[in-house]
């Protein structure tokens, strides 16, 4: 079996999934910005890995789902979970907590925000992780060229997680605010609340949600847990749990393609 990576890399969690898939008998490419043209050459493929949430790597995962090939993670529910504004909504939609968010021009937020609602977090609306956040404490930090819609959410003061998901393992971390997942992180027991929230998270997509993360936030004045990004395929670079990440999701996504492929056949 042939199978592709859609990824910005060849190394990191690319890379070992690579070695792992090849380990296990599967001939594995990898198409990075160097080799990706979107065209019929990527039918050759039985099925492909969605590992990069880039805009080019999502048109592809369209393209390819548009002519019956396979893509995992799904392409649209990655895009979903890369436009924060998508993904705000979804988590709305899916019945959990997210911060309240504000959309407009510099000049429009310095007429219509109050001093009282700092300090903010602002976001590139195509984004995912720290790249790109920093938080707002005044007007004069907000700039903007051409009217450029900027993307704000209401800083939520209290303890930081990183959650970790791998089919129903659940590897909670506590980070410091506004890190990515790559700095080091505490690991800690899964409260109940928060293995709540990943159980309807992933009851949302019906079985079509296999691994991923979430970053929550736990309000220190109300208590309350506020999801403020989600991640569709991470490095998993401070997985603490017992079970290799690698491994587990070369498990899954194959056990996927084969569940799909049959449900092809059957039409």
């Amino acid at each position: 079996m042939n199978i592709g990576i859609l990824s910005k890399r060849k190394t990191m969690m690319t890379g070992q999934l690579k070695d792992c898939l090849e380990s296990k008998g599967y001939i594995v490419s990898i198409y990075t910005l160097e080799n990706l043209i979107i065209n019929g050459t990527l039918l050759n493929n039985d099925f492909y890995i969605l590992k990069s949430k880039s805009l080019f790597f999502l048109y592809a995962g369209f393209f390819l789902e548009a002519n019956s090939i396979p893509v995992i993670p799904n392409p649209q529910i990655s895009f979903l979970q890369k436009n924060r504004i998508q993904s705000h909504f979804l988590m709305k939609k899916v019945g959990l907590l997210a911060p309240k968010i504000y959309l407009g021009t510099a000049d429009t937020f310095k007429n219509q925000l109050d001093l009282k609602d700092f300090p903010f977090i602002l976001k590139p609306i195509m984004g995912s992780g720290s790249k790109g956040v920093r938080i707002i404490r005044s007007y004069e930090e907000l700039k903007s060229e051409n009217n450029t819609i900027l993307y704000l959410e209401k800083y939520i003061k209290g303890i930081h997680y990183n959650v970790y998901f791998i089919d129903n393992e659940i590897c909670t971390l506590i980070k410091p605010p506004l890190s990515n997942e790559h700095v080091d992180m505490k690991k800690i027991e899964t409260p109940d609340d928060i293995g709540d929230i990943i159980k309807k998270w992933k009851d949302y997509f019906n079985g079509d949600l296999l691994f991923g993360h979430l970053d929550i936030v736990r309000e220190e004045i109300s208590n309350k847990l506020y999801v403020v990004d989600p991640g569709s395929f991470p490095e998993f670079t401070n997985w603490k749990c017992e079970i290799s990440p690698v491994e587990s999701i070369c498990n899954l996504i194959i056990n996927k393609y084969k569940k799909l492929h049959k449900n092809q056949n059957n039409i």
